[in-house]
C-alpha cells in the first residue's frame, strides 16, 4: 500500500509564535528561501538548503518546542486517508481544507508521533 508519495517534497512543518519572525530568522541565518506567506491560514513555507525539502511555519499562540511534524503530498487526501483508516491509523479530527489551497489531515504513528498528509488543490 502506498497512498503517501506523490512527489519528490517532504515539508517539515514547526509550530512557531511569529511566522514572519521566524521566516527571516530561517532566511538569514540558515540561508533558506521564502516560497511564500499564507497570511489567511497562518502558514509560511521555506526551501531548505536540500533539495526536495521545505520547512513550514505554522502560527501558534503557545507553540511546543521540539514538535516538528513531516506532511507528505498524497494525489487524492480522500483515497489516502481511507487507506490509512483501513489499516487502523488513528486521526487528529476531520481532513481541514483552505479553499484553493490544500487539504490536510493530520494522524499518529503507533508512539503517538503526528504526521500529516496534504493534497495540493491549487494545482
Amino acid at each position: 500500500m502506498s497512498v503517501i508519495t506523490v512527489d519528490d517534497q517532504i515539508t517539515i512543518a514547526l509550530s512557531v509564535r511569529d511566522r514572519h519572525v521566524s521566516a527571516e530568522w530561517y532566511q538569514n541565518t540558515l540561508g533558506f528561501q521564502l516560497v511564500h506567506h499564507i497570511d489567511e491560514a497562518g502558514w509560511s513555507e521555506l526551501q531548505t538548503n536540500t533539495q526536495g525539502v521545505a520547512l513550514g511555519l505554522g502560527e501558534q499562540v503557545e507553540p511546543q518546542p521540539g514538535n516538528s511534524v513531516p506532511v507528505f503530498g498524497v494525489a487524492d487526501i480522500g483515497v489516502a486517508r481511507k487507506a490509512l483508516e483501513e489499516a487502523d491509523v488513528q486521526f487528529d479530527g476531520d481532513t481541514e481544507t483552505i479553499e484553493g489551497m490544500v487539504s490536510l489531515a493530520t494522524f499518529y504513528d503507533p508512539d503517538g508521533n503526528a504526521l500529516m498528509i496534504a493534497q495540493n488543490l491549487a494545482v
